[in-house]
C-alpha cells in the first residue's frame, strides 16, 4: 500500500474556500450579494459552515450560487483581510449592500 500517494489534488498549504451568493434578512427581502470565505476540509463542509455563520448574523435564508478554492492570496480589500480571517479560522463574510 502507498502511504504517501503522488497526486496532484493534494494541496500544499491550508484550503480556503470562497462561496458567491446572496443572503436575506427577511422572508422575502431584498437580497444581500455575499463573499464567504473560509478554512474547511471539504466544500460539504465550507457551505455547512458559511450557512451556520450566516444564521448566527441574522440570515433568515441564502442562495449560495458558486464555491471554489482560493488558489492564490489576494491583494485587494476587502478580500485580502477576508482570506487572512481565514487562515486564522474565521469566516469572513463580506456583504455589498
Amino acid at each position: 500500500m502507498i502511504d504517501n500517494p503522488d497526486n496532484d489534488n493534494i494541496a500544499e498549504g491550508p484550503m480556503v474556500f470562497i462561496i458567491i451568493g446572496k443572503g436575506y434578512e427577511q422572508k422575502g427581502g431584498q437580497g444581500i450579494e455575499l463573499h464567504i470565505m473560509l478554512q474547511a476540509p471539504d466544500d460539504d463542509s465550507a457551505v455547512r459552515e458559511a450557512l451556520n455563520a450566516l444564521s448566527e448574523e441574522g440570515f433568515l435564508e441564502a442562495d449560495l450560487d458558486q464555491i471554489g478554492v482560493l488558489t492564490d492570496i489576494p491583494t485587494e480589500e476587502p478580500h485580502a483581510s477576508a482570506y487572512q480571517g481565514a487562515l486564522e479560522g474565521e469566516v469572513a463574510i463580506i456583504r455589498f449592500d
